[in-house]
């Protein structure tokens, strides 16, 4: 299931880093409900809506269709063809299948003709933006999801069930429009076989990160690699070390659009620098600039680099790559010094938004399907075919065997305890995350200094900030 071959690797990841590095959004329309009960949206699939009782609460139809779209990245979609199986088996519905990568061309038009899928895994690099969608008032409100009765113990509502921070993740302008299924840990990952054999420690500051990078250089061995086709990779490191650095707030001011989230911030500023020490000493794998997620992984796959950021789904998306004694292994973004988190805090957060189309044809459908994937049994699936966890807490049954690298990400999860943090920014602001993802490009090739990103970075925040919908878009 690797997506290493085409562009989906970078669509997973592009979704998790959105998801996982920011959050998504929701969205409560009233509608969502009166189109439930009335059933009257459905004409042309079958059956209306059954009657709402305890074990039915959206009112699922027998023998209605229920249309699902899986983005087809490093997770694959065999796990969604077993949840349908189950699905279907369950409720004697019949599901439609699409697994792609190819989110946007596919199904815009849908969306546009009001004849959208009723389940879509909204991911990778042509997702279509949340943001979007939810000003366009095409996301169903999943709230109700969350109040219904876990499937696990009835006497827990699915929101219960959930790992902290999922809601707020999936939430746009106030409201709950996206579940983001996969717990994803970021930060940068190594070769414990390399090390071994080298003699390195894994860096705990900054400047021990610099000291290796050097030590690779003098071996022959890119320090950093990086995927330079897409530069959100690289600001997973620049954003981790501005939240290490300047704490929470430092974190909140770039999601809540504050006039000094970058011009004024040390923190930012100091973390710019690090990371533009490391192109200035030459530090980077040769070339790495200009290559895809996938070649990047890959050379660095090769032992041509001692480093590569990106997050959990990286060892998914590189099965094919990998070399069997690789030993991959995940290691917290180093801090610089005087930093307020500790080295053990983590960028962790929910991954992989599905969403249930507002104009969806078995809107009850889709609505169960999604209370279905929040249960031990469909996470456990999803476990077992796509080595990654969910946020279903405790939702992985323990007999399933995770690889060396998933596993690192949950040992380090562990460490970090409540010391996790998410950017929420990329999934209410997509444009501004786009423009600083440019800045970061130009960064790294040397076109621009440290000074420039941070204004640069600060006039995306100022245009997001006239945004009408950002007053909604608030984290305390």
């Amino acid at each position: 299931m690797s997506m290493a071959s085409t562009g989906e690797g970078l669509g997973r990841r592009d979704l998790i880093k959105r998801s996982a590095a920011l959050g998504l959004i929701t969205v409560p329309t009233m509608s969502f409900l009166s189109a439930c009960a009335s059933g009257g949206e459905e004409p042309t699939k079958g059956p209306s809506a059954a009657p709402k009782s305890a074990d039915n609460p959206f009112g699922v139809a027998k023998g209605s269709k229920l249309d699902v779209v899986i983005f087809k990245g490093g997770f694959g979609d065999d796990y969604a063809k077993a949840w349908e199986a189950a699905f279907d088996k369950k409720w004697g519905t019949t599901s439609t299948h699409l697994g792609t990568q190819e989110i946007t061309s596919k199904l815009q038009p849908r969306f546009n003709n009001n004849t959208p899928p009723d389940v879509v895994d909204d991911s990778g690099a042509q997702k279509i933006k949340l943001d979007v969608l939810f000003k366009a008032n095409q996301l169903a409100d999943l709230t109700p999801v969350l109040d219904a009765p876990s499937l696990d113990d009835p006497n827990k509502t699915v929101r219960d069930v959930l790992i902290a921070g999922t809601i707020e993740q999936g939430t746009q302008g106030g409201k709950f429009v996206a579940l983001n299924y996969v717990y994803t840990v970021f930060g940068f990952w190594y070769s414990g076989k390399l090390f071994k054999e080298k003699g390195w420690t894994p860096p705990k500051t900054w400047d021990e990160f610099l000291a290796v990078c050097t030590k690779a250089k003098e071996a022959g061995i890119g320090g950093l690699a990086h995927q330079g086709k897409h530069p959100y990779y690289i600001n997973v490191v620049i954003m981790d070390l501005i939240a290490k650095k300047g704490g929470l707030d430092a974190m909140k001011a770039i999601d809540n659009l504050e006039p000094n989230a970058f011009e004024g911030s040390a923190a930012a500023l100091e973390a710019v620098e690090a990371v533009y020490e490391v192109v200035e000493k030459g530090l980077l794998m040769p070339g790495t600039n200009g290559l895809s997620h996938t070649e990047s992984q890959t050379a660095w796959n090769q032992y041509k680099a001692a480093f590569i950021p990106s997050g959990s789904w990286l060892e998914n998306e590189q099965l094919k790559q990998t070399p069997d004694d690789f030993d991959m292994q995940f290691l917290p973004v180093p801090v610089l010094a005087g930093s307020k988190l500790p080295f053990e805090a983590i960028r962790a957060g929910a991954g992989e938004p599905f969403i249930v189309p507002e104009k969806a044809a078995n809107k009850a459908g889709g609505l169960e399907f999604v209370r279905s994937m929040l249960s031990r049994e469909w996470s456990t699936l999803f476990a077992q075919q796509a080595n990654s966890l969910t946020v279903v807490k405790d939702g992985v049954d323990p007999n399933v065997k995770l690889r060396p690298g998933t596993q690192s990400a949950v040992t380090a999860l562990k460490t970090a305890g409540d010391n996790t943090f998410n950017y929420l920014y990329p999934d209410w602001y997509s444009e501004m995350d786009t423009a600083i993802q440019d800045a970061s490009n130009e960064l790294m090739a040397k076109r621009i200094q440290p000074k420039e990103w941070i204004k640069r970075a600060q006039a995306a925040v100022n245009k997001a900030a006239q945004d009408p919908n950002a007053k909604n878009n608030r984290r305390s």
